[in-house]
């Protein structure tokens, strides 16, 4: 399938690349998508309806999903990197649902932290729409903010802040944002599961965890759940038309709001503990989707 860039916004100007490798490379950020999808067809010969991003504790839920029909390693494919960070495996996988709808698992972003550009972060995404994906699930870790959301629990995102400064979109791409989190999907997931909450998400560059300080102000600001990554890739994913449902586990206290400290160990530990709700509930929202 075709990226049209264009697609969401109401003007087009001739594409420009941030000041990343890529940029230096004269590399376009959607023909390597094209490029990406068109590796990913050979390997797997299969177009994708749905792709699932897999965040820091949500490995071992991919395997809940279906029969894993190709297991491929991220690095050879065009864009792609090995994992940069312990807890994603640097794999992308092409699953088949029990209702035989196929799933592009992304087991391992790219986060604005590790230094290849926003370019990079957004590629997943744009990769999933080029290689047929209409919709797309974006899971993460998180730091819970809202103290009704205590670690273990899964959570819909209903809006974010992207307190990053930068962007996933160059030029005058006006993309709109009001509804970035489908309403449609997050209802299909209260369907799979009532007790489903919804928050707001704020994303910080990181790698450094936030200051209480910091989580002060995200709670003024409205921000229920704290994270480095998704929302980046949520405005490109709308950008290429793509409909959105993301979802974070909250595997930690956010910093300030409890006498502890924060380790990424500690958020591993919470995926692995949460991994079979994790899995039954990625499979059992793929199923209602596809209804």
């Amino acid at each position: 399938m075709t990226i049209d860039p264009t697609a969401t916004t109401s003007e087009t100007t001739p594409r420009t690349t941030l000041a990343t490798a890529a940029e230096t490379m004269h590399i376009d950020p959607y023909q390597q998508a094209e490029q990406a999808a068109a590796q990913l067809l050979g390997l797997t010969s299969r177009q994708h309806q749905i792709a699932v991003v897999l965040g820091s504790g949500w490995l071992q839920a991919a395997d809940c999903l279906g029969t894993m029909d190709h297991d491929i390693e991220s690095s050879q494919v065009a864009g792609f990197a090995a994992a940069g960070v312990q807890g994603h495996a640097g794999r992308i996988r092409s699953i088949t649902t029990e209702q035989g709808a196929a799933v592009l698992v992304i087991a391992g972003r790219t986060h604005l932290y590790e230094g290849r550009g926003v370019d990079a972060v957004a590629h997943g995404v744009r990769t999933a729409r080029a290689a047929g994906c209409k919709v797309v699930i974006l899971t993460n870790g998180c730091g819970g903010i809202n103290t009704a959301f205590t670690p273990g629990t899964p959570v819909l995102i209903s809006d974010h802040i992207n307190y990053t400064g930068r962007t996933s979109l160059t030029g005058a791409r006006f993309v709109d944002m009001s509804a970035a989190y489908s309403p449609r999907l997050r209802a299909l997931a209260r369907e799979v599961d009532p007790s489903l909450g919804e928050g707001v998400y704020i994303q910080f560059a990181g790698p450094q965890y936030e200051t209480p300080a910091e989580i002060r102000m995200a709670q003024a600001m409205g921000a229920d759940l704290v994270g480095m990554s998704t929302a980046l890739e949520v405005i490109a994913a709308r950008e290429v038309g793509l409909e959105v449902l993301g979802i974070s586990l909250v595997t930690n206290v956010a910093a300030g709001l409890s006498d502890g400290t924060l380790s990424h160990a500690e958020v591993l530990a919470a995926g692995l503990a949460a991994a079979p709700r994790l899995g039954v509930l990625l499979r059992d929202i793929i199923a209602r989707i596809q209804g």
